[in-house]
């Protein structure tokens, strides 16, 4: 496995940018005139309480939702629809249930014009690299919630998409659980870079993944900070000063007082 340099991340990875925009959830707005851009390469994780429009504003840069005012734009050009090369990861299993493991990311390889032949060959390399070897003919309803978002997260990036937006992809997970799958998102973006805009209510998840943490705040008030967050990219740098000073900000935006890191407020 190699890993990809600075440089390439940035060349494989797209901007992403909302410019004064404003947009509504069944009618109603819920984020008003954010102004918010995604660096190529980077993961910009969102958090903010609940409410304060986090799924809303990927649903938009994914090309799921059209703003009500302002503007969306990837690589300078404007978002009108979805793209292959703006993936989304879900929560909830969002899996072809009829589908075994290897054929849902090979639909991903079909969807971005491999043919036929190769298919079988990358989608099981994605499962390798996923840990998943020997489940390839499992279907959705066999495995573990893990199990699925690790599906998931192949099928993701099989596209070979140039951004992928992350939506509390492991909100449901058992705690320990939700490390590897932590620590898996971070290895197979270092070695299959893009830029990746990832929601999460919790906010150690947010320092650990995060390059920046945009703190939302509700519509009148949509952007409260974008905070900066030091590396090396590991649970042991939770503990180290400059990321404890990183989270005590995240923290201090979303109007909480700065506790340790298995007492992180759910917002």
């Amino acid at each position: 496995m190699t890993t990809a340099t600075s440089e390439e991340k940035v060349a494989a990875g797209m901007s992403l940018a909302l410019d004064d925009v404003t947009l509504s959830y069944t009618g109603t707005p819920v984020v008003r005139s954010l102004s918010l851009s995604a660096l190529p390469g980077e993961i910009l994780v969102l958090t903010g309480p609940s409410g304060c429009g986090k799924s809303t504003v990927l649903r938009a840069l994914a090309g799921l939702l059209a703003p009500d005012s302002g503007h969306i734009l990837a690589d300078g050009a404007a978002v009108t629809t979805t793209s292959r090369d703006r993936a989304v990861v879900f929560q909830d299993n969002a899996l072809l249930p009829w589908r075994t493991v290897r054929s849902n990311i090979e639909l991903a390889l079909a969807l971005r014009g491999q043919p036929r032949s190769g298919r079988r060959r990358d989608a099981e390399r994605w499962i390798e690299e996923v840990g998943l070897t020997g489940f390839a003919d499992f279907l959705p309803k066999n495995l573990s919630g893990g199990m699925r978002q690790r599906v998931q997260l192949a099928r993701g990036l099989a596209g070979a998409p140039r951004a992928v937006m992350m939506d509390e992809p492991f909100g449901a997970l058992d705690t320990q659980t939700r490390a590897t799958m932590q620590r898996l998102l971070v290895e197979t973006w270092r070695t299959h870079p893009t830029t990746v805009v990832f929601v999460t209510h919790d906010v150690d998840e947010a320092v650990l993944l995060g390059d920046r943490v945009a703190v939302l705040g509700q519509a009148g008030a949509p952007l409260r900070t974008i905070v900066d967050v030091p590396r090396p990219r590991d649970r042991d740098a939770l503990d180290h000063p400059d990321t404890r000073a990183a989270r005590a900000k995240v923290l201090a935006a979303l109007g909480h007082p700065s506790v340790g890191p298995t007492n992180t407020p759910e917002n």
